[in-house]
């Protein structure tokens, strides 16, 4: 279209409806108001109140529109846009401002919760063995033996160690026998009955009821060594010595029959051997003296 002047600006598309004349009244595709609209028969505009009037989606006009297709035409002007409200879980944190929300905002019971719990820490007092509102003290006196988590039992002849546990002061001594059955298979063997921890312990042992043969050995744990004696008179004497096994127990002078064993662990009430060593066809059960050093 050719102007006059300047074109006047783009500023977007209006709504139109048109209809056929021939009546008074026409219905609007949207609720509208006679400021809004714009009222146009046959290429005329018509002048709003005088000429007609909007309530609602109803056009009313003053006088019968002439007959003729698509000859009255409605233009909207104005239109409200209608935002609505967000959905359900739409608004996001970050959609709200920093220090938006304000008390006011909140719902009743969580001022009133917010409000009792700073009351609680703010007027807090402690009393009894813990005393104090913001900086708390330890009465003293106040930890006893009763209140410590350690290991063990507190007595007059323990003390606490590093590792929070009761151990008896000094050294402990314990001396006591079991019995191996030196024919078994590789096995593990447990010594209990001690009453501490032990740190070394030294074993003795006879391997033959009818060869003079005597088994020693001691150990520490990381470090152990055997000995063995054996003789057939009061002239006659053979040592041997080993490491790595803290007893080897023979059952005869030959020395190709036997059983050997080292210190798997020290416990809490004795210590475990782990019978691993074994030549020829050691039998018997023999009997083992011990003596544990705590």
């Amino acid at each position: 279209m050719s102007y006059i002047g300047n074109q006047p600006p783009d500023i977007g598309a209006y709504g139109v409806q048109s209809f056929d004349g021939g009546g008074t009244s026409f219905t609007l595709s949207k609720a509208s108001t006679t400021a809004t609209v714009l009222l146009f028969i046959d290429g005329v505009r018509q002048t709003p109140v005088d000429a007609y009037s909007v309530s609602g989606t109803t056009l009313t006009t003053t006088a019968t529109t002439p007959s003729g297709t698509d000859n009255v035409t409605v233009q909207f002007l104005g239109d409200v846009v209608d935002f609505g409200e967000p959905s359900d879980d739409s608004v996001s944190t970050v959609k709200i401002q920093d220090d938006a929300v304000t008390a006011a905002k909140l719902a009743n019971s969580i001022n009133t919760e917010i409000a009792a719990n700073t009351a609680k820490v703010t007027n807090a007092t402690h009393t009894g063995d813990v005393t104090g509102a913001t900086a708390l003290t330890i009465a003293t006196d106040a930890v006893d033996i009763a209140m410590l988590s350690a290991t063990g039992t507190a007595s007059s002849s323990t003390f606490l160690r590093g590792d929070n546990a009761w151990a008896a002061a000094g050294t402990s001594a314990k001396v006591g026998s079991f019995t191996k059955d030196i024919s078994d298979a590789t096995s593990s063997q447990a010594i209990t009955g001690v009453g501490f921890t032990p740190v070394a312990v030294w074993l003795q042992a006879a391997g033959s009821s009818t060869a003079e043969i005597f088994s020693f050995g001691w150990g520490s744990g990381s470090s152990e060594t055997e000995g063995v004696s054996s003789g057939v008179s009061s002239t006659h004497t053979v040592f041997t010595r080993a490491t790595n096994r803290i007893i080897r127990i023979y059952n005869t002078l030959a020395g190709n029959d036997y059983r050997a064993c080292y210190i798997a662990s020290f416990d809490s009430d004795g210590f475990t051997l782990t019978w691993d060593a074994k030549s020829g066809t050691p039998t018997g059960t023999i009997s083992i003296n011990y003596c544990a050093i705590g």
